[in-house]
């Protein structure tokens, strides 16, 4: 009797009409649409509504997260995303590994599969919210879903109405939809389905459908694709970068893949957080396209990421983590039994400091943070608009040895735009904008190695976040861009002579090798990496662009 009347409840609560739910091809009238955290967290404790056998009932936390569970899938499934391939998209897509076609009819049947689903469930949810800061650029997001975890995450994920706003511009239709049917598998037999798992998005009617997989990052990263076909589209930059903004209102785009020091350096008390994630950069300046952040947990404590570890609280959901105890409810954040890949989602004025709106000026300096494991790319240098477009297409960084079976040397890494996996257009679009955007705001643009010194890994030492943290600080003064430099052989770069805190010897990475001429052949070797790297780029690129790479 309890559980029909919270349906009844909640389905007079902020519903759409019957009108609007059947122009979707949805009839379930036991709709939960953009509900408070509370009831959130009563829904999610009561009734995880799920037939997936191995997803787990939700639990609250010792400090007041969600905590939910995914099942089977625990990370992204990027072999299992699909672009319908039609007129629009025919010539627009970067087609290949990233963007696997798929036929419009086979996204219709996918659709269906997923209505179908969405129409039988004891409860539907529906979250609505915009992806990006700027009110001139943004989009209107609605997502459909059976589980009170994925809403929670959503409504952090995105950027929340006003009530102003909800019947301004959510009253009627979106810019976009997504229809998560996650706990129901895609059928195989329809042409284009790999597995059982399927994320297929339909651009040109705007419509991503999610099956077989209830990884709540599907949702995040599937906004994030769709910002970047939908933004460029009207001249705006998508970027996989973080944003932090001096007392100056001087902004700083920082680039880099896992294990580079993204987070930790962006996060600085001196300056103000705008974003950790996803940026667009419009001819107002930047802005975030999240509310929230989605941060990595594992091994996560106070001392390392203070920030990150208290906003672990009422509103944040833990994604596949356990307990230390269940009577305690404490998390146990070494814990990784479930996944490695353990993540908490939370709005971004859970971070002390976040700039409120997330949205800046032009940025004036742009970072490409690589962890260079063969220890030959010097601490700091300076690009040029050409190197810049190189160094972003590359989007270099390297594994070190012991991470995989195996391995005993680093591991050259490239993604192109430091985000490969989402993007929709061809790389060299994005970096041309880049370049543009660069020249015609005068921001500079830095290549900084957080990897190895004296050495590669095994040899040398990693380089001091100290160091680093000086090296970033000398950027922000000006202190770098005015002082004298010095050019890098192979790779062509300028490195600054010195910087305040930093021993000069370190600046030039050859000063730190023993062996000089196992130096000289570690770095051409690694110039020959980003050569053939290059290549699948190449017929894309100018010759200006392809020359502004290491030379052998």
């Amino acid at each position: 009797m309890l559980h029909h009347l919270w349906r009844y409840t909640y389905n007079t609560s902020k519903a759409l009409s019957l009108e609007q739910l059947t122009r979707w091809g949805l009839h379930n009238t036991s709709v939960v649409r953009n509900a408070s955290t509370p009831e959130l967290y009563e829904i999610a404790a009561m009734d995880p509504l799920s037939p997936d056998p191995e997803t787990r009932p939700g639990s609250i936390s010792s400090t007041g997260a969600m905590v939910a569970y995914s099942g089977r899938r625990t990370g992204r499934s990027p072999k299992d995303k699909r672009v319908v391939f039609d007129e629009q998209t025919e010539h627009d897509i970067w087609w290949g590994n990233v963007n696997i076609p798929i036929p419009k009819k086979s996204h219709n049947l996918l659709e269906q599969v997923a209505l179908q689903f969405l129409n039988t469930r004891p409860r539907l949810f529906v979250v609505d919210g915009y992806a990006g800061w700027d009110p001139h650029s943004r989009l209107r997001i609605r997502v459909f879903c059976t589980r009170a975890y994925h809403a929670l995450f959503m409504q952090n994920m995105l950027i929340k109405p006003t009530n102003e706003e909800l019947k301004k511009d959510f009253s009627d239709d979106v810019d976009f939809h997504i229809f998560n049917a996650g706990p129901m598998s895609a059928p195989k037999l329809v042409e284009g389905v790999g597995s059982e798992t399927c994320v297929s998005v339909n651009l040109t009617d705007k419509k991503m459908v999610i099956l077989g997989t209830q990884y709540a990052g599907e949702m995040k990263k599937g906004v994030f694709g769709v910002t970047h076909y939908m933004f460029p589209k009207q001249g705006i930059l998508t970027l996989h970068s973080s944003a932090n903004e001096g007392v100056n209102g001087d902004v700083t785009l920082l680039f880099g893949l896992s294990g580079t020091g993204k987070t930790t350096l962006s996060a600085d008390p001196k300056r103000k957080l705008i974003g950790d994630d996803e940026h667009a950069w419009s001819d107002n300046g930047i802005f975030n396209i999240e509310g929230g952040c989605y941060a990595k947990c594992v091994d996560l404590s106070h001392e390392k990421e203070p920030e990150i570890y208290d906003a672990i609280k009422f509103g944040a959901v833990l994604e596949n983590i356990e307990f230390m105890s269940k009577d305690s409810r404490e998390v146990d954040y070494h814990n990784i039994s479930i996944t490695e890949n353990t993540r908490v989602s939370y709005p971004l004025d859970f971070i002390p400091g976040a700039k409120n709106p997330a949205v800046g000026s032009h940025p004036k300096n742009i970072l490409f943070l690589t962890c260079d494991a063969y220890g030959v790319l010097p601490p700091v240098s300076l690009l040029t608009p050409e190197q810049a477009m190189y160094h972003f297409i590359s989007g270099y960084t390297a594994k070190v040895a012991g991470t995989e079976m195996g391995v005993k040397e680093p591991v050259a890494t490239f993604s192109a735009c430091f985000g490969e996996a989402f993007l929709p257009l061809h790389p060299t679009l994005y970096a041309t904008m880049l370049a543009e955007k660069m020249k015609q705001h005068g921001t500079k643009c830095w290549l900084v190695n957080t990897g190895w010194s004296g050495g590669k890994y095994g040899i040398g030492k990693r380089m001091s976040l100290k160091y680093t943290r000086s090296i970033i600080d000398a950027i922000h003064t000006g202190e770098l861009v005015n002082g004298e430099f010095e050019k890098f052989e192979v790779f062509n770069l300028q490195i600054p002579k010195r910087a305040t805190g930093v021993p000069d010897s370190i600046l030039h990475p050859k000063n730190t090798w023993i062996n000089k001429s196992e130096f000289e052949r570690t770095l051409r070797n690694l110039g020959d990496k980003f050569q053939k790297n290059f290549q699948k780029y190449a017929d894309k690129a100018t010759s200006e662009v392809i020359n502004a790479g290491p030379q052998l």
